[in-house]
């Protein structure tokens, strides 16, 4: 590793880890505090919350084939390409972002029936989907903007951002929570709405400032306008394998849900906090593999082919550190995560034995995120992701789980302990794709706007 290298990677890092540390708090939030509202509160919550990270796989999937484009254009310094691509990427995100909103307006008791038969969660969950409509479509936008900032290697602002909207949704979660300056106590549906709120402010003001000051990338919807039928094709050549590959690895997960769901709201309540525990140690894994997509795309789009290869090498040994780190963590967090949840005697044991899992699982999601979706998507390469992984999460994933709860009717930790394979089981082939280089390659064009 050069000191050129070091220094770009760590100029991008810190503020990538910052942001993601805070939009994973942002996040975890709302479990964190319905603590203080019982384990129905947080069960439900966290039912309810599949949604969104549904919608968040599509936001990463549509987003990831406008970073992987642009990182290249901007490699290449083609910046109305970049204009054009932000305007294919946010129509994109905005229709899906407002068919969610729609069904959780119209529909979020059916909706909750897909993760719970328990009446007590459905209703609850109902409450909460209600209200947090409006925040899917705010998240559409902001997710887009912000991701595709990435691509041209602003990410300070966006970092500060997302600061302001963490602390500003832990204010309105106590004030809805607690009724604090005379506010009705609202349980779930004031987490919901502290969470919309505090999104839409970052979204509206937010992003208008970064537009005013940022020369090389602004919020114009009106690029949705810009006609371009190469960055069209070559978006959604891109794209939809990306996006199909996040849908696919989400709805899987959802299932995973769903069978854990099914299993007693105790294994919910665990399950939530365990997630919490994952994805504050994941932090930094997934912070590598986006700064990897994006190092790795600028030196290909500026045709620097041997330094890519090199850079990838280099952020692969970084991942395996940074996995070694996330299990660590978690194993570090586990007697202070114990200590502090309010779950009844049953779910602890679960949350114990899945803490204990998660110290190893950290590794193998640390080293398939880098590859499949830091560095193959930054030289085009989607569809190998999108055959990896919906050939391992519904060729194993689903029926392991599926076999092991209704079939065998294994004990919860077993049934957990199989699901939890599902990252290890894609090894072999993700690494042989690896080291194949077939993912190395320049997708740039000449002359892509239309006249």
């Amino acid at each position: 590793m050069t000191k050129e290298f070091t220094k770009t990677t760590l100029k991008m890092l810190i503020p990538l880890v910052l942001q993601s540390l805070f939009s994973a708090m942002m996040g975890s939030v709302d479990v964190i505090m319905l603590n203080a509202a019982g384990q129905t509160a947080i069960a439900a919550g966290s039912l309810a919350s599949q949604w969104g990270n549904i919608l968040f796989m599509v936001l990463f999937g549509a987003c990831s084939g406008g970073v992987l484009l642009s990182s290249q254009y901007f490699g290449k310094k083609d910046f109305e390409a970049i204009k054009a691509i932000e305007g294919i990427t946010l129509k994109v995100t905005l229709i899906w972002s407002t068919i969610l909103a729609l069904g959780a307006v119209l529909i979020p008791n059916l909706m909750m029936r897909v993760y719970t038969n328990e009446p007590v969660l459905i209703e609850e969950g109902a409450k909460y989907l209600r209200v947090i409509s409006l925040f899917y479509v705010f998240q559409a936008i902001s997710t887009t903007y912000f991701y595709l900032l990435r691509s041209v290697n602003q990410v300070k602002i966006s970092t500060i951002l997302n600061a302001v909207a963490f602390v500003l949704n832990i204010i309105l979660n106590a004030a809805f929570l607690f009724g604090w300056c005379g506010l009705p106590k609202l349980g779930i549906t004031g987490v919901a709405l502290a969470s919309t709120i505090s999104s839409g402010i970052i979204t509206i003001f937010g992003c208008a400032w970064i537009s005013i000051t940022n020369k090389d990338l602004k919020l114009d919807f009106r690029y949705m306008f810009i006609k371009s039928k190469t960055l069209t094709k070559d978006f959604f050549k891109m794209s939809v394998p990306a996006l199909l590959n996040d849908v696919s690895w989400g709805l899987a997960f959802s299932v995973y849900v769903a069978i854990m769901g099914r299993l007693g709201s105790d294994v919910v309540a665990a399950n939530s906090l365990v997630t919490v525990v994952r994805q504050f140690a994941t932090v930094l894994c997934f912070s590598v593999a986006s700064v990897a997509g994006i190092i790795v795309g600028n030196l290909i789009g500026a045709k620097k082919m041997e330094e890519a290869e090199q850079a990838a090498r280099d952020y692969m040994i970084i991942t395996v550190i940074t996995g070694a780190i996330g299990g660590l963590l978690v194993l570090a967090a586990m007697p202070f995560v114990l200590d502090y949840a309010s779950l009844t005697p049953t779910a602890l044991k679960y949350l114990k034995g899945m803490l204990w899992i998660n110290t190893y699982y950290c590794m193998g999601q640390a080293v398939n995120t880098t590859l499949i979706a830091g560095i193959f998507r930054a030289g085009g390469d989607t569809k190998f992701g999108l055959i990896c992984d919906t050939i391992d999460m519904w060729g194993y994933g689903v029926p392991a789980g599926l076999i092991t709860a209704f079939v065998f009717k294994l004990p919860v930790m077993w049934v957990y302990f199989f699901l939890c394979l599902d990252e290890f089981v894609k090894w072999p082939w993700v690494l042989k794709h690896y080291f194949s280089k077939s993912w190395l390659k320049n997708i740039t064009k000449e002359n892509v706007i239309d006249q």
